[in-house]
């Protein structure tokens, strides 16, 4: 759809490369950051440039065609994850670098932390995706003991009760989401406030939003995690894809 001055219309939901729906997050500001702990403090205004956002974290079957695609090795515990059972549950065992990756090759990138925190809170300042109520089992999946063979997480997509303000799942919980930014726990009293993208080195990158593993009080979504970006593939972590228009 044509815009006054000859602008195009953006589609509000597009398919990635990889099979996977992806939604429009708007142009604006958001508030971002928090005071549950220093390296979320200041909390501060960002304005973001419009951008697409996985609505549902990579799955083992997504990761599977990537996998068959590249040639390259898998994870570790591989074999226990690519099960039947398990293909629409998020991929886990994933670094950095293997994140990264499959976003390239999907023809998409790794969101920015910033980006990521906008399509998970949206713009009223909210505590969680879904609100500011405290989590629950039917808002997120959190709180389990043992991986218990990939079966501690839920298929994506089935946490209605969960979604964030633009329409995206488990952004608190069932897998922690690498995002393309370096980690500095003072980055945010020097960030730009217009689309940041993290200090431009580091020796960690940042996780954000949460596993099947984590605490309640630890699924806010201005909480930040860190891990190194290479050889270190956890069964807490796995990452979604974000796009530019």
């Amino acid at each position: 759809m044509a815009l006054p001055g000859g602008g195009q219309a953006q589609q509000q939901e597009i398919t990635g490369k990889d099979g996977a729906p992806m939604v429009l997050v708007s142009a604006g500001e958001l508030t971002m950051g928090g005071n549950e702990a220093v390296e979320e403090k200041p909390v501060h205004r960002v304005s973001l440039d419009a951008y697409y956002m996985d609505k549902s974290q990579v799955t083992v079957g997504q990761y599977a065609a990537f996998l068959q695609a590249k040639g390259i090795d898998p994870p570790s515990d591989w074999k226990t994850m690519n099960q039947p059972s398990h293909q629409k549950r998020p991929v886990g065992n994933v670094d950095w670098a293997d994140a990264n990756t499959y976003c390239h090759w999907a023809e998409k990138r790794l969101p920015t932390e910033a980006e990521w925190e906008k399509a998970a809170r949206g713009t009223d300042g909210r505590i969680y995706p879904w609100g500011n109520d405290l989590p629950t089992p039917l808002r997120a999946n959190y709180g389990k003991k043992n991986w218990d063979k990939h079966a501690a997480l839920v298929p994506v997509g089935t946490l209605e009760a969960g979604k964030s303000p633009s329409g995206i799942y488990d952004m608190a919980g069932n897998a922690w989401e690498w995002v393309s930014d370096w980690y500095d726990n003072a980055y945010y009293k020097n960030s730009p406030s217009q689309n940041p993208k993290g200090p431009e080195r580091g020796d960690f990158k940042v996780l954000r939003g949460g596993s099947w593993h984590s605490r309640p009080e630890s699924l806010h979504s201005a909480n930040r995690n860190y891990s190194p970006p290479v050889h270190h593939r956890s069964p807490y972590n796995g990452f979604r894809c974000a796009k530019t228009p």
